[in-house]
């Protein structure tokens, strides 16, 4: 019955489902759609279209104006970044007002840390502007950011403590390319391993040793570095002669040699300031100790004093200026004693010796013949 009427209770099907059910039944044989049937399906995509036009509009524009700000910042961010490179590719500046600094900096090493700096602040700044752009599209069309932004912070941890120290060879590789500590061509102590820098990574830095071998070194591992390319070295001879010798004497053939040395290649180049003699260093008991100091280019000091240990040497030998110190000079021995290895002559090499009689066997008596043999 029906509450209203009180007639019988009428079920009112929607067309829908009685199309599917008449669809459903085996025994019914399929009909041809009707022009009517066609009419009102049409009328209810365009009610479904009309109801949700203006939801589907709005999420567009959303995630066109989404889009559109991610693009034009990544240019305005790569754009920005690439003028810093720029400014960064300049000539440098004399260091405290010194000519001495322009020389610090070398041009194609300037530009290929640029270079390294820029392309990893450019994926950086891309990777943080499409991931920020792609999780506010996804929040757009309405889906739950919370459990992948969760599942994102549990893999990040899990990564940081399985990869802890990939993260921080990688972060210390990006603060001494920053930093510009050394670079390639650099002869650097690392602690770990020394020798000439012959690639920077950004978790790895690989070394040439003296033997011809190479290091890989872990940039995390590196707590200290000594960098000998880098502004200027110092070359340091200590020469030892007596302590009766003259100091003004000395002193002036020091000069000399330090004068004639700076004039001449390729140790004026080399030479990056004036040899310089400091004074006396130390004084002994039967020696003193001078000490000569100069400014060399980097990774030239050695050969700087080895030059200047041999000028020293000469000019010394040339002004009777003699060079203690070392091992004493071998002095010349007397000949040896030809019979110094010969025995002294035994009592017993004597035959009317007492010693040489008593130790001789005794004779054998002699034999009488008897009176029958007669």
């Amino acid at each position: 019955m029906s509450p209203a009427t009180g007639g019988p209770l009428r079920l009112e099907v929607p067309a829908v489902f009685l199309s599917v059910l008449s669809a459903a039944d085996p025994t019914e044989e399929p009909t041809s759609p009707t022009l009517q049937d066609a009419q009102e399906s049409a009328t209810n995509a365009a009610s479904w279209v009309e109801q949700n036009w203006s939801t589907w509009l709005s999420i567009g524009l959303r995630v066109l104006l989404i889009v559109i700000i991610a693009v034009v910042l990544r240019v305005a961010v790569r754009r920005t970044i690439t003028k810093f490179i720029d400014r960064m590719n300049r000539t440098a500046q004399a260091v405290d007002g010194t000519a001495l600094g322009g020389l610090l900096v070398n041009v194609e090493r300037r530009r290929q840390r640029s270079q390294a700096i820029g392309s990893v602040l450019r994926s950086v700044a891309s990777f943080l502007i499409v991931g920020t752009a792609a999780l506010m599209i996804l929040g757009t069309f309405q889906i739950n950011l919370a459990p992948l932004l969760a599942s994102a912070g549990v893999a990040g941890v899990a990564i940081g403590f399985g990869a802890r120290n990939l993260v921080t060879d990688f972060l210390s590789g990006v603060f001494m390319i920053l930093e510009d500590q050394y670079g390639v061509g650099d002869t650097v102590d690392a602690g770990v391993a020394s020798g000439e820098v012959i690639e920077v990574g950004l978790r790895v830095t690989k070394l040439r040793g003296d033997n011809g071998e190479i290091w890989y070194v872990r940039n995390g591992e590196v707590k200290r570095i000594g960098n000998l390319s880098q502004g200027w070295a110092t070359a340091g001879v200590d020469v030892t002669v007596r302590s009766d010798e003259d100091l003004d004497r000395v002193r002036s053939v020091l000069a000399e040699v330090g004068e004639a040395m700076s004039k001449d290649e390729p140790w004026n180049e080399r030479l990056w300031g004036p040899i310089e003699v400091l004074g006396l260093d130390s004084v002994i008991l039967d020696s003193m100790v001078v000490r000569v100091s100069a400014k060399t280019m980097p990774g030239k000091a050695l050969s700087v004093e080895r030059e200047l240990r041999w000028r020293i040497k000469q000019a010394f030998d040339r002004a009777d200026i003699s060079i203690v110190g070392g091992l004493p000079a071998p002095t010349e021995e007397a000949p040896a004693d030809p019979t110094a290895g010969m025995a002294a002559p035994s009592a017993y090499s004597n035959t009317g010796s007492a010693q040489s009689q008593a130790a001789s066997p005794l004779a054998p008596p002699a034999v009488v013949p008897s009176s029958g043999a007669k």
